[in-house]
């Protein structure tokens, strides 16, 4: 619960049509392991007490007082704090309604009837059920009235954020769902239950509605499909079970698989996108009737994948089409400013380094796409002080690939009397030392590029300008900068990218060993011919500092909960003091350093995370960091006590003891599964 993560499940029990004692017992059984796993929110299918597809049985008064009983004993057996969607036919003024109660520590909460009731094909629900009326209303549920209505948001008291709506099966396949009201009257969860019987294809679609809805709704979307024992006469069902987050799958059980899926949803990730997005409409709950219950903020194991690379896709495939697009996007861009100013020239300053190799790949892609020459890309390189071999030599062999024209301008001599100029000493290896080779180099691009009517094509990148890693004035400008939307780990496999997909080996060469070569600015002098400068020695792994970027500036996310993210993300990489310090100083550089991106030259935006000031991150530069830093000073601390410790605290053990529970249940979580799948072979 803490952070806003909800562990949540969706479950297909077994299930005898027309037998609600033994579908009592099953949902039961789920209900209590579920409880025991820590999960917060417990889905099961449509007319799970009864079974869908008891037919002209539903017209039997019998049946739906029983199944009526029955949830009353569900609900006094399991008064466990497990918010939880049971499916029902149940009467209310003469009419019978297909039903969703939402259970919860032992109490009825409400019930939302299925508002659209399907009449084709192999449905005819509209033979025993009325479609939900309008307004909200209360039922009698053992003698207590309950909300009865469409219109009921259920929220946890202690985390506003985790408000759960209801719809039923056909209301998600029609053109105006209800989930549409539900979220924008304030529901971050949307729980579905649903009978959707198998036939070719329809998984698939099935799965392209759900992932769509939650993706619209920016909501997570909780499906719950009835499962193989539902199947008679003409319809089969397999227990798709489904859990979504904003457009993606979190936990999906294939038809006829387990028939049982959990995972956790960010509800204050999903909040965030929700106050950020302009155009989704402030909650308007007028019509609804909120359901508050009180559940403990006790930490939720993550279990979600957390990626240790956001901005970096984990399959190849898509790795591939990504690098792709950015380089459609970066080049595309480059072309325009290109065509417009009527420039002759794009002037790139290549270093041998990773940046300028992305930056004069993407130039060179600019004159394909407008059908002129690599020759109309001039390559600058400037060697000075810290220049290697290694670098100088990749950057020469780069440019003959390409066939771009090179020009070395050594500015040496420049830089040494400039030193002179200044009084600085050619042996003090400080911050002066360092920019003036910087603001050199920036001065003799400019200067070029005037003289061959040209631009200066930019090379520093999104990493880069978060942490303010650029001599102001210096390589932190230029005329168009390509690279400023790309962070350093997504530029290493776009170079990847495309090594493996040159033509001519001589480059993919090149660029490989561009790729082994350490991060430098090459600003010192080089110790027996190598780099004597690594970047990330001073400040810090860029995947460490891109996933920092990523968590604050897309979701707003606190340091605490990024610190928690990047330990589970980085668990057998990084130690957490490691991860403390890192995350100290990219906190202190980020504010710091905004005054630089106050004054950025214009660069592609290629994804959701960009720091230009003229597009999503408007930050005045002098901020201050205190309210952030005294956050992680206090994680710190926190770390420290908990490293002097030699023998667990009561909470501690506390915490180890709940973990065996949990390890317990988990395993009768398992064993349903297996009975589930078992089952279904033996019905098979």
């Amino acid at each position: 619960m803490k952070d806003g993560f909800i562990k949540i499940a969706s479950a297909s029990p077994d299930l005898r049509v027309g037998d609600c004692d033994f579908n009592a017992e099953c949902i039961k059984e789920t209900i209590k392991a579920a409880a025991g796993s820590r999960i917060a929110l417990l889905v099961m299918p449509e007319l799970s007490l009864t079974g869908y597809t008891c037919g002209d049985l539903f017209f039997q008064k019998k049946l739906a007082d029983y199944a009526k009983g029955k949830l009353i004993e569900i609900a006094r057996e399991c008064p466990y704090p497990v918010l939880t969607a049971v499916g029902l036919p149940l009467e209310k003024d003469g009419k019978l309604y297909n039903c969703a109660a939402i259970l919860y520590n032992g109490v009825v909460l409400g019930v939302v009837p299925k508002k659209n009731i399907p009449d084709y094909c192999e449905f005819y629900e509209s033979r025993w059920f009325a479609p939900a009326p309008e307004g909200n209303g209360t039922v009698d549920i053992g003698g207590t009235p309950v909300s009865f209505g469409t219109k009921l948001l259920f929220r946890c008291s202690e985390m506003p954020a985790f408000c759960v709506a209801a719809e039923i099966c056909e209301d998600l396949w029609v053109p105006q769902p209800p989930s549409v009201s539900h979220a924008t009257a304030g529901a971050n969860i949307i729980v579905n239950l649903s009978a959707s019987d198998e036939t070719i294809a329809k998984a698939d679609y099935r799965r392209t509605l759900v992932v769509g809805q939650s993706a619209r709704l920016v909501c997570g979307y909780v499906y719950a499909d009835a499962g193989w024992g539902e199947s008679t006469t003409d319809m089969v069902f397999g227990g798709h079970d489904i859990i979504a987050e904003n457009g993606k799958i979190l936990a999906e059980c294939e038809p006829f698989t387990a028939g049982f899926c959990s995972g956790v949803l960010d509800v204050q990730m999903l909040a965030s996108e929700r106050a950020k997005l302009t155009t989704y409409p402030a909650a308007n709950a007028c019509g609804y009737e909120t359901i508050p219950f009180s559940m403990e903020l006790s930490e939720t194991r993550i279990e979600r994948p957390v990626p240790q690379h956001p901005f970096v896709p984990e399959q190849a495939g898509e790795r591939n089409r990504r690098a792709e697009s950015i380089l459609a996007i970066q080049a595309n861009g480059l072309r325009k400013r290109l065509e417009h100013t009527h420039a002759k020239k794009a002037v790139i300053g290549i270093s041998g380094g990773l940046d300028s190799c992305l930056a004069l790949l993407v130039a060179v892609r600019a004159m394909d796409i407008t059908g002129r020459t690599h020759k109309d890309v001039l390559a600058v390189t400037m060697p000075c002080f810290g220049t290697t071999e290694r670098t100088k030599g990749n950057a020469e062999r780069l440019c003959e690939c390409l066939g771009v024209e090179l020009r070395e301008i050594n500015i040496t001599k420049t830089v040494k009397a400039h030193f002179k100029d200044i009084g600085q000493s050619e042996k003090k290896f400080d911050v002066t030392y360092e920019n003036a080779q910087a603001r050199e180099r920036t001065q003799v691009l400019m200067d070029v590029a005037n003289k061959e009517n040209g631009l200066v094509i930019g090379t520093g990148d999104l990493s880069e300008l978060a942490l303010g890693w650029a001599t102001y004035n210096g390589d932190h400008m230029s005329m168009y900068g390509v690279n400023g939307g790309v962070p350093k780990t997504l530029v290493r496999h776009i170079v990847k990218y495309a090594a493996d997909s040159a033509a001519d080996p001589k480059l993919t060469k090149v660029l490989l060993d561009i790729l082994a070569t350490p991060v430098s600015p090459e600003l010192l002098p080089a110790k027996d011919g190598s780099i004597a400068q690594k970047t990330e020695d001073l400040v810090g792994p860029y995947e460490l500092h891109d996933f920092f970027l990523y968590y604050m500036v897309r979701f707003g996310f606190t340091p605490s909960k990024i610190y928690r993210l990047a330990k589970h993300a980085f668990d057998s990489d990084y130690r957490e003091d490691a991860i403390l310090k890192w995350l100290r100083n990219f906190y202190t550089r980020f504010f710091a350093q905004q005054f630089k991106r106050s004054c950025l030259p214009d660069g592609p935006k290629v994804g959701s995370v960009t720091l230009s000031p003229r597009g999503d991150w408007r930050m005045p530069s002098d901020a201050c960091a205190d309210i952030w830093l005294k956050e992680v000073s206090e994680l710190e601390a926190e770390y420290k006590l908990r490293s002097s410790r030699k023998t667990l605290t009561y909470d501690e053990a506390k915490k180890v003891r709940y973990a065996k529970i949990q390890a317990r249940a988990q395993e009768k979580l398992d064993a349903i599964k297996i009975k589930h799948k078992n089952t279904a072979e033996e019905k098979k």
